[in-house]
């Protein structure tokens, strides 16, 4: 069965629903992600059933779920609440960036660009006041990108924001000519010829196109705490040549952020690891926690979903390892 059929997408979303009454811990994002599948699927009322079900057990991200359940809804006739929902989310304001988006995209995929660069300019407002390439996380460049696509679809002069997102492009291809509407316009012709050109320009520029489009998520590393760390090692002992000390593990992780660091590497991260959430994402890819390979693409996934803590700390913030004391004092110290 090819992978992206819809009877595979319902498989694989029974699958995440089995998954999730065996690790409550993680059932969010589980349910999200099958969520996600049943929208594949088709079944678009199953999903909105999802996201109203995730709603009502007090979520820890209820406004990327609303944001969610809104550009659902909308896909299956549903427009008057999805508004209902989206006037909601700009009342609450979130503080990430990641809602925004999706009601952004959801109002510029049904010609709603106006609304669309309205609220994309409210969430710039919230998440970037003074606009500067300084440690903007990629969810919020991202933003700043979409609003640059939707402001050029209206032919509107560039802001401050605009000037931002340019700056923090950075493919070949500038951001002016990839949100160029001629361009985006000639893809919905009915003219051979124009067709023709754009797909010719197109995979000309593929590479950069592709990074353009992208939303990278920090390059991050794993952190156990201890008492995970001593748990993780009781219940897989063949994973002790990747950690064989609570403090080897503190010394390599600061030391391989370090190196990384020194040979350019971009956005670094540490997310905290758990033995029930490791256990469950172990499940998710049908394999055993006992096997290393799953290590980085477990700290990848705590990333993607928005657990990474920027590193380095400011020398004055308290250090990631959770000695209490300052990152300068601490792994900060040269």
């Amino acid at each position: 069965m090819r992978p992206d059929t819809p009877a595979a997408h319902a498989t694989e979303a029974e699958r995440l629903l089995r998954t999730a009454t065996r690790y409550p811990e993680d059932r969010e994002a589980l349910l999200l992600r099958a969520a996600a599948h049943l929208e594949l699927a088709g079944d678009r009322p199953a999903a909105t059933a999802l996201y109203d079900d995730l709603l009502s057990s007090d979520p820890s991200d209820p406004h990327l779920i609303r944001s969610l359940k809104a550009a659902n809804l909308w896909e299956y006739g549903h427009e008057a609440e999805a508004r209902a929902i989206i006037e909601g989310l700009r009342v609450s304001a979130p503080s990430e960036a990641a809602p925004w988006e999706i009601v952004v995209e959801t109002l510029e995929s049904h010609d709603e660009l106006e609304l669309a660069e309205a609220i994309a300019t409210e969430a710039a407002g919230l998440l970037a006041p003074e606009p500067s390439p300084t440690d903007l996380p990629h969810a919020t460049q991202s933003l700043l990108v979409t609003r640059h696509r939707i402001r050029r679809m209206l032919a509107l002069p560039h802001d401050d924001w605009d000037t931002l997102a340019d700056t923090l492009h950075t493919a070949e291809v500038p951001l002016d000519e990839l949100h160029d509407p001629k361009r985006l316009w000639s893809l919905g012709s009915s003219d051979p010829a124009e067709l023709q050109a754009e797909i010719t320009r197109l995979r000309s520029e593929l590479g950069s196109y592709r990074t353009a489009l992208s939303r990278p998520f920090p390059v991050a590393v794993l952190h156990w705490p201890e008492q995970e760390l001593d748990e993780l090692l009781a219940s897989y002992p063949e994973l002790e040549s990747e950690y064989p000390t609570y403090r080897a593990h503190l010394t390599d992780i600061e030391a391989s952020l370090r190196e990384l660091a020194a040979a350019g590497t971009p956005n670094l991260g540490i997310v905290p690891a758990t033995v029930p959430s490791y256990e469950a994402f172990a499940a998710s890819e049908s394999s055993s926690p006992s096997n290393a390979d799953l290590l980085p693409q477990y700290a990848t996934t705590l990333a993607a979903r928005g657990h990474a803590a920027a590193w380095p700390p400011a020398r004055g913030a308290a250090c990631w390892c959770g000695s209490g004391r300052t990152y300068g004092e601490c792994h900060g110290a040269e």
